[in-house]
């Protein structure tokens, strides 16, 4: 017999609806199997869905898994501000909570003021090469590329060149579920930030992504060292734009952004 399960679609990393990146957020009692959550993944077709299901091991409040279309991921950013934002909306008087993830370790989103908080590891990059991808982003040879596993990080002279970027999203599909990172000093975008960056994850089922927590865990170290100190403003020049108050604390980052919750209502488990 199918049942039905809280189900939110929320805007996170913005201030408005229809701004940043869209998220699902399912709230579960246990965990179907994975083929299940693949496949509500596939039918919601945002970037990420969340499922959340609560913790009874007393290592955070609730387990959280997220699942593109295509993929389960190991760590995604903005669907975890989404869930914070749903878990915290519910209890006023809460101030925050902690998500138990499989291999991102436990996050944790906080209020402040009429935004959150997330807290998530640093993800360190090295100088690196990555020269069979480098032609595929439709750009000038970037100044500088650094790498971890999953994470390419190209790094432009100035913002209009990651605007200008027009990658091959289907040769890029040949290195699997990685993500290609383009950013720049924010100096003339019209964001006004200090940072901007484009996002692509062709291999994971996402051209371009709207607004991603990871890859800021990632560029927070870098441009924290490159700009002289621990906190700065990023945008991510997607279509829909997305905003970041980055900050460097030790081995973590935390990126404050808004959360608009666009429908609220029963999703119908198989």
């Amino acid at each position: 017999m199918s049942s039905k399960v809280p189900y939110f679609h929320v805007d996170a990393f913005t201030a408005r609806a229809l701004g940043g990146n869209q998220a699902a957020v399912m709230m579960l009692e246990a965990w179907p199997d994975d083929a299940t959550l693949q496949a509500i993944g596939a039918e919601n077709m945002f970037a990420e869905t969340a499922f959340l299901v609560p913790d009874h091991t007393g290592a955070a409040d609730f387990e959280l898994r997220w699942f593109t279309p295509a993929v389960e991921v190991a760590m995604c950013g903005h669907a975890t501000l989404a869930s914070g934002h749903v878990v915290l909306a519910q209890d006023p008087m809460r101030g925050r909570v902690t998500f138990a993830t499989r291999k991102a370790g436990i996050l944790e989103v906080a209020r402040d003021g009429d935004r959150y908080v997330l807290s998530v590891p640093v993800v360190a990059t090295a100088p690196g090469r990555f020269d069979a991808a480098v032609p595929l982003l439709g750009a000038p040879v970037p100044d500088e590329v650094r790498q971890c596993a999953g994470y390419n990080l190209f790094v432009y002279p100035s913002a209009a060149d990651v605007l200008a970027l027009a990658p091959d999203f289907k040769a890029l599909l040949q290195f699997g579920d990685v993500q290609f990172i383009a950013t720049a000093p924010g100096a003339g975008h019209p964001s006004g930030a200090d940072v901007v960056s484009r996002v692509f994850v062709p291999g994971g089922g996402i051209d371009e992504d709207a607004a991603t927590g990871s890859a800021h865990a990632a560029l927070t170290p870098l441009w924290a060292h490159k700009l002289g100190r621990d906190t700065f403003a990023a945008h991510q020049a997607s279509a829909r734009g997305a905003d970041f108050a980055c900050r460097l604390a030790g081995n973590r980052v935390l990126l404050g952004g808004g959360c608009v919750t666009v429908v609220e209502g029963l999703f119908r488990l198989p």
